[in-house]
């Protein structure tokens, strides 16, 4: 062989066979702490975990307190851990019931179902489980959207609603960009760009990237949608990471997404304002909150942190309990 084909088969070798493999496993920095239910509820006085068999699937929730029922619901990518700065001080005057909704936490991570008027039908049918015919309901984030469409459904069952800085998704949600407006400057408050959206409609793939890796896709989102960056504790990044690092937990929470077309479907069959007394607490999603409510609710009350980015229940949980339990014992008193 000539020294020029020596030097040609070096080539490419050197191309196709790379000296090392690229790490893809950035690993777990969460390993050894403890984020098991059981080590967190036993943190929070007198509240216990229990499951119920609703619609189909094994609930989880965490309840406490005495009172007027409250269900409270989380959204993505959380869990009921979300309410825990919330949950002692309103189970002072209620029966605080935090709930994984469907595909989340502890709750079964079925096929399919995640239509929030079927997750509706799950929570109404957890109230009566729990002896209930009605109860306030709050959501936040995906729980905002099973928060309206149980509004919508069972109005009777309804004492109130409350939504955390946001309620449910607008009919426009059909029309968002794939590409933004302009070039992105890498600052979520100047770029409000819901990207992810899309990422979660991709079946199968989601599962495949970010299975072991949740802390790497969620960090982004803490950095991004949280004014205040020290809301969430390593701890909490731990639990939340943990709860949608498996198959099964990507693709439960992606299956709320995949949901939307329905929802919006759904939306166009439910009444033109509902009537029951509603409260919005508004952070960075303020501006769409106050929008969806004051077209969809009649004389809802609407409350604004602008110093809260969306997680406003971590960002600031004593003004979120304040203006909570003014508005439940107001709903009370009637």
């Amino acid at each position: 062989m000539t020294k020029n084909s020596l030097l040609l088969a070096g080539a490419v070798l050197a191309h196709v066979a790379p000296a090392h493999a690229q790490i893809t496993d950035k690993g777990n920095p969460y390993e050894g702490i403890d984020v098991s239910n059981e080590t967190l509820v036993a943190e929070l006085d007198s509240f216990e975990s229990g499951f119920a068999q609703v619609n189909g699937i094994r609930m989880h929730y965490v309840e406490g307190g005495e009172g007027t029922p409250v269900v409270l619901m989380a959204g993505w990518p959380q869990t009921w851990w979300a309410f825990n700065q919330i949950m002692p001080d309103l189970a002072g005057n209620h029966h605080v019931i935090a709930v994984d909704i469907r595909g989340m936490g502890a709750t079964d991570k079925p096929e399919g179902g995640y239509d929030k008027k079927n997750m509706a039908r799950d929570i109404h049918e957890l109230i009566g489980s729990l002896g209930y015919e009605s109860a306030h309901i709050v959501g936040h984030d995906i729980g905002s959207q099973v928060a309206y469409a149980f509004a919508a459904n069972y109005p009777d069952a309804t004492t109130s609603v409350s939504f955390l800085d946001v309620s449910a998704q607008p009919q426009s949600t059909r029309d968002m960009r794939l590409v933004p407006a302009r070039a992105l400057t890498g600052n979520f408050q100047e770029d409000f760009f819901l990207w992810w959206f899309a990422f979660n409609q991709v079946l199968g793939m989601p599962e495949q990237l970010i299975e072991g890796r949740a802390h790497i896709f969620q960090n982004w989102f803490w950095d991004a949608l949280l004014y205040k960056k020290d809301a969430l504790s390593e701890r909490d990044r731990a639990v939340y990471a943990n709860a949608y690092n498996t198959v099964d937990g990507i693709r439960g929470g992606n299956g709320w997404y995949q949901a939307y077309a329905q929802d919006l479907d759904d939306q166009l069959t439910y009444p033109d304002q509902l009537t029951m007394p509603s409260l919005g607490i508004g952070g960075l999603g303020n501006a769409l909150l106050v929008e969806f409510m004051t077209d969809r609710f009649a004389e809802p009350r609407l409350e604004h942190l602008p110093e809260a980015g969306h997680y406003i229940a971590e960002e600031a949980p004593e003004e979120v309990v304040t203006f909570l339990t003014e508005f439940l014992q107001s709903v009370d008193r009637q």
